[in-house]
């Protein structure tokens, strides 16, 4: 029997900024912004002359900047341009131990995820990097990659994260609408509402986050967090910031809120108490008029748990119920 490999810690997410390869002063401002994530773009970017000196460009802001506190990612160009072999090789050889994730753009199907996995095991191996260490991002862009995101999810224990880019995407299957993001006009419903499920669904059945992607109004601060209270309802455990502006509205949409933090951790200690010694070990127990059972322990489980890694501290306390 395989023994299955150790779960990684899921990292936040909340705000995942991109920044410029090519700009060095992007580079070294994205490091004092309050970002969970920051990823260096070697793709859209990057013009096509800029980006052999952009790669350059990243590698020494990967290992001499400041990036204490965020998760650090590199977007190389995707598989059907002439780049990303050299773009995965000059960044990884150059900067692997200051490297947490390659992110990878226009992902259609897993052999593309599973060719990246290759590649950075080679260079691993050859450079005497801990093996398998660098994460994957799978950017699902198109038609195609939504068809085979549950393969894509699956194709390497690298994989930390899905993330819906939304303008290639509208574009791959002819949605009338220029503003990327925003329902077409004419269209009743939600047109992202299956396509962002679908991802949310894959990624959940692999213990994957789930990213939305980019807002490109980035001056709209209402129209951003009305965009990614969709995604954040759904479950989705964070969204792109391309601007500074837009990090603290990221931050702050996909944490719960103080009432709902304290309202998850009461939870958990009326559950932890009801199936106790003292509160008598039973199944359920009722906190004020809410019955309470396993199954509220794991949505409760959920939020506190966004609440830390938000850095938010409870401001109420469990009192044990009278006999």
């Amino acid at each position: 029997m395989n023994t299955p490999a150790p779960q990684k810690p899921l990292r936040p997410r909340r705000s995942c900024l991109a920044v410029p390869g090519s700009n060095p002063r992007f580079l070294e401002k994205a490091q004092g912004l309050p970002a969970d994530m920051v990823f260096l773009d070697l793709e859209d970017a990057c013009a096509p002359l800029a980006k052999e000196g952009a790669r350059h460009l990243v590698v020494d802001a990967l290992n001499n900047g400041d990036w204490t506190g965020k998760t650090t990612a590199v977007r190389v160009n995707d598989w059907t341009t002439h780049w990303t072999y050299r773009d995965v090789v000059t960044v990884v050889e150059g900067a692997g131990p200051n490297l947490d994730c390659i992110m990878l753009p226009k992902v259609q199907d897993a052999q593309q995820v599973v060719a990246l996995d290759l590649l950075l095991t080679q260079i691993e191996k050859t450079m005497g990097f801990e093996v398998g260490r660098i994460g994957i991002e799978a950017q699902i862009e198109n038609a195609k990659g939504l068809v085979n995101v549950d393969e894509i999810a699956a194709a390497s224990p690298r994989i930390e994260t899905l993330i819906f880019g939304p303008a290639d995407f509208m574009a791959s299957i002819n949605m009338r609408s220029l503003v990327v993001g925003e329902q077409p006009p004419g269209y009743p419903a939600d047109a992202y509402h299956y396509i962002l499920m679908r991802i949310l669904m894959a990624a959940r059945a692999l213990d994957v986050q789930a990213i939305d992607g980019p807002y490109l109004q980035i001056k709209n601060i209402d129209g951003y967090k009305e965009i990614a209270r969709r995604s954040a309802a759904l479950g989705f455990d964070g969204k792109w910031v391309l601007h500074p502006g837009q990090v603290d509205a990221a931050n702050e949409v996909f944490s719960p809120s103080q009432e709902e933090y304290d309202h998850a951790e009461l939870i958990l200690d009326a559950y932890d108490w009801c199936t106790s010694e003292a509160g008598g070990k039973k199944g359920s127990a009722m906190l004020g008029d809410e019955m309470i059972d396993e199954a509220s322990r794991k949505m409760a489980l959920v939020i506190a748990g966004k609440g830390r890694a938000a850095g938010l501290t409870r401001t109420s306390k469990f009192e044990i119920p009278e006999a």
